[in-house]
C-alpha cells in the first residue's frame, strides 16, 4: 500500500447509522463504525487490554465502542474513555489507548487515510468534474484474488482488448495499437485506446497519438479509476484492497442518457450486470499473473502498447518511496 493516501475502500451504505463493521482493509483489521447522529468512527480493530476484536463489541449512544469482553470503551479518535473494572473516578492511561484512522464519506464511499492522520488532507480523491450531480448510478461488487496494483494495470491495458474481450468490448480483432498517447496531470493518468485492425500498416508512436475527448480512461491515485465511455455514460471503479493478496473491485455504472433519472437508474442497473461480465472476462486472465503484486523492474518483457502501464509503475514506486522519505 502506499502511505499517506486516502483509500476508497467500501460503499457508504455498507454501515447504516447506529452500526458498525469490521472489515479486513489495506492489510489491517478495521472497525468502521457510523453512529446515529451521523459521525464516522475508524479503529484498529482490537482491544488493547486483552486482544479481542472490538467489532464483536457495541456502539454505544455517546458514540463510543464498548469492548464485549470487559466493557472497556473506545472514542472515535481511539481513546480508552472508561475502564468499568476500575471505576468511574480511575484516570484512564493513554497506553490503553487504541489506533485510529482518519475517515471521510463523500460520492457515497468510505475513504480511510492509509498512514499518519495529522497529515490527512480534507481532499479524497474523485472525479468530480466527470460525475456532477446529473449522472446516477448502480454499484456491484466482485473480489478478486491478486494485488489490487495488478488489478489497477488491466483497466489501464488496451492491448488485451481483442483477446480478453473477444466477444465484447473487443470484437473486430483490432490487434495493432498504436501509441498508446498516455499523459500525467497531478496525481492523474490518462490514456486512450488507439486500435486498428492490422493489414500491414505501421504503428504510430505515442507522440502521434491524442487523447480522445469522449473516449479515455483516467486513472488517479492511489485505487480509483474511470472509463469515459461518451457525454452520457462513464463506468467507475474503486479498487479496495483487503491485502496484498485479494482486493474487492467496486464497479459503477454512471449515466445522464435521458432527461428522467428513474429511467437512467433502470439503465444503471442493466449497466453494471453488462460490465460485470466484461470485468469477469478479466478477473479469469489477471487472478492468474504471477507474481500478484506489480513492480516497475520485475523481469516482464514489456512492449510499446504497455505504456500506461509503466507510467503507472513509476509514479506509484515514486509516492511509496516519497513516503516513506517523509518519516
Amino acid at each position: 500500500m502506499i502511505e499517506n493516501q486516502w483509500y476508497a475502500i467500501a460503499p457508504e451504505k455498507m454501515i447504516p447509522p447506529g452500526k458498525m463493521s469490521g472489515i479486513k482493509r489495506l492489510g489491517k483489521e478495521l472497525l468502521i463504525f457510523h453512529t446515529s447522529d451521523g459521525n464516522w468512527g475508524c479503529l484498529e480493530d482490537l482491544c488493547s487490554h486483552r486482544g479481542v476484536k472490538l467489532s464483536a463489541g457495541k456502539l454505544k449512544e455517546d458514540g463510543c465502542v464498548e469492548c464485549p469482553f470487559h466493557g472497556l470503551r473506545f472514542s472515535a479518535t481511539g481513546d480508552c474513555m472508561l475502564i468499568p473494572a476500575n471505576g468511574r473516578n480511575t484516570l484512564v492511561e493513554q497506553r490503553y489507548n487504541v489506533r485510529s484512522y482518519a475517515i471521510q464519506v463523500k460520492h457515497g464511499i468510505i475513504y480511510v487515510f492509509n498512514g499518519d492522520k495529522n497529515l490527512a488532507t480534507s481532499q479524497v480523491p474523485f472525479f468530480s468534474d466527470f460525475l456532477d450531480e446529473s449522472f446516477v448510478f448502480s454499484e456491484i461488487a466482485d473480489t478478486w484474488d491478486t494485488h489490487y496494483s495488478r488489478a489497477i494495470e488491466n483497466q489501464l491495458d488496451v492491448v488485451h482488448l481483442p483477446f480478453v474481450h473477444h466477444n465484447t468490448i473487443g470484437r473486430g480483432y483490432k490487434t495493432l495499437v498504436h501509441g498508446p498517447k498516455t499523459v500525467v496531470i497531478e496525481d492523474t493518468i490518462i490514456t486512450s485506446a488507439d486500435n486498428e485492425v492490422d493489414q500491414g500498416q505501421r504503428q504510430r508512436k505515442s507522440q502521434e497519438c491524442e487523447i480522445k475527448p469522449d473516449l479515455q480512461l483516467r486513472f488517479k491515485y492511489p485505487n480509483i479509476w474511470i472509463n469515459i465511455i461518451a457525454k452520457k455514460i462513464k463506468v467507475f471503479v474503486y479498487f479496495a484492497p483487503i491485502d496484498d493478496e485479494q482486493v474487492i473491485l467496486y464497479l459503477r455504472f454512471y449515466n445522464c442518457i435521458t432527461p428522467f433519472k428513474s429511467v437512467n437508474r433502470l439503465i444503471a442497473f442493466f449497466g453494471k450486470y453488462a460490465n460485470l461480465i466484461i470485468e469477469r472476462q478479466d478477473k479469469r486472465v489477471v487472478n492468474t499473473q504471477r507474481p500478484k503484486r506489480t513492480q516497475l523492474r520485475m523481469g516482464e518483457k514489456l512492449i510499446q502498447g504497455d505504456q500506461p502501464i509503466v507510467v503507472y509503475r513509476k509514479l506509484r514506486e515514486e509516492l511509496i518511496a516519497a513516503a516513506k522519505g517523509s518519516q
